[in-house]
């Protein structure tokens, strides 16, 4: 069954807050040098090089874009988790990853 618009933005809103969440709480324990801005239905990530991840909601898609300096990636909600379209993999590693490859910035979560 197709997902609805309203179904998308919770779902997709439920994901940006647990990202804001979970990165903004990694960045002031590991005292990381990322800055974090949301606004709408676009977050942003700025590393001190100035280079930008952008995660943003494609509603008319209903899929989740994330731009790196290295790549832009879309991912799909499947059974319960946002995953790439391309590779399978799953939103949140992804981001993690992006992190490290564009900031040098290991993060735990």
């Amino acid at each position: 069954m197709a997902m609805t618009d309203s179904e998308f933005h919770q779902l997709a809103d439920e994901m940006f807050q647990a990202i804001d969440t979970a990165i903004e709480q990694a960045i002031d324990e590991q005292d990381a040098d990322i800055d974090i801005d949301a606004s709408g239905n676009v977050l942003q990530l700025e590393f001190p090089d100035t280079s930008k991840i952008v995660i943003n909601k494609q509603e008319p898609l209903h899929q989740i874009w994330v731009a790196t300096k290295f790549g832009g990636y879309h991912f799909s909600f499947v059974e319960g988790q946002w995953i790439d379209e391309r590779n399978g993999g799953e939103f949140m590693p992804f981001v993690i990853d992006s992190i490290k490859r564009q900031g040098d910035i290991q993060l735990s979560l």
